[in-house]
């Protein structure tokens, strides 16, 4: 789904009272916040849905596919999602059917 499916799907569900315009900028400025956020280290839970994080990713050793030599990755952080356990539970419920 791209993000202008979403935002027809949005439109649809939310009605005539709402132009797809402005069901694209109020998407816009979800993401714009969670974003944010993110940067600086915040976390947002959506109870019922999930949780978006940082999470920090230590430094490991790894390997050159073409040389085979050792390189080392630094650190970083990392955006996650963790999906809540009843959005997880109802995903693999539709799934199966």
């Amino acid at each position: 789904m791209t993000k202008a499916d979403l935002v027809e799907r949005v439109a649809d569900i939310v009605g005539p009272q709402v132009s797809k315009r402005e069901c694209g900028l109020l998407i816009d400025a979800f993401l714009t916040v969670v974003k944010e956020a993110l940067i600086q280290g915040e976390g947002i839970e959506l109870r019922g849905f999930g949780t978006f994080k940082v999470r920090s990713r230590q430094a490991r050793k790894a390997r050159n596919p073409s040389s085979g030599s050792s390189v080392t990755i630094p650190p970083r952080k990392v955006p996650v999602f963790h999906p809540s356990k009843l959005w997880r539970d109802r995903v693999e419920d539709g799934c199966n059917t």
